[in-house]
């Protein structure tokens, strides 16, 4: 193998590691995040994305999403407005994608495995409104590590019936009906019409996370 050849993968190596650092160490501190995904090429639901965003500010969550336009620039627009932490990570395509200007942090990534582990590592919840590939890719991986344990639970939420049914129809009435997958792993993510309703289950969720662990102390403390 010509040095050359092995020189430049090496050189890879140390970029990959530096996207890892610069990503962790900017991210770090911005508290209890909500990952929002969704079409960068439509406006359609762009209200319903600027409402999930903007209420979920006010409760005290960081938005992050993909820094384009479409459903990522209304989240990051209704962070914006409430006055929260709006967050874009941008990655470069050879079409570039333009960041939003709603973005009051914005970190740009060459390679999406970086970017996915930071949405990943950094998110409290992760909430899909319709979208392409790229939303489905994250969702997916996502529940597959939920499903196989290498991340804790945490609420996904897929933003429509209209639109995700014919997808949860299939994984239920093929995917399960194969055995390809468990009747749990169908309880993973939960699909939502309302935004106001989406919000609550994420704030119940972490409400009884925190009661099960407080009585869960309780317990612990009376055995001493």
């Amino acid at each position: 193998m010509p040095t050359k050849y092995i020189s430049e993968e090496s050189w890879r190596v140390f970029r990959i590691l530096s996207e890892f650092i610069d990503g962790i160490e900017d991210l770090s501190n911005i508290g209890p995040a909500v990952t929002i995904f969704g079409s960068a090429r439509t406006k359609k639901n762009y209200n319903i994305a600027m409402e999930l965003a903007e209420m979920l500010s006010k409760e005290g969550f960081a938005i992050i999403t993909g820094a384009g336009g479409g459903i990522m620039e209304a989240a990051n627009r209704g962070a914006y407005i409430a006055g929260g932490e709006s967050i874009g990570l941008n990655i470069d395509l050879p079409t570039e994608q333009k960041p939003n200007k709603y973005t009051t942090k914005l970190l740009n990534f060459r390679y999406f495995f970086v970017r996915k582990v930071m949405f990943v590592r950094f998110s409290k919840a992760f909430i899909a409104l319709p979208g392409g590939f790229g939303t489905l890719d994250e969702f997916f991986e996502l529940i597959t590590l939920i499903q196989t344990k290498k991340i804790k639970k945490f609420p996904v939420v897929l933003i429509g019936k209209d639109y995700w049914s014919g997808l949860f129809s299939w994984m239920k009435n093929t995917v399960l009906a194969q055995n390809n997958i468990s009747p749990g792993d169908l309880k993973i993510f939960k699909i939502i019409d309302n935004p106001r309703n989406a919000v609550k289950y994420i704030i119940d969720f972490y409400k009884n996370k925190k009661n099960k662990k407080n009585k869960k102390n309780k317990l612990k403390l009376e055995n001493i």
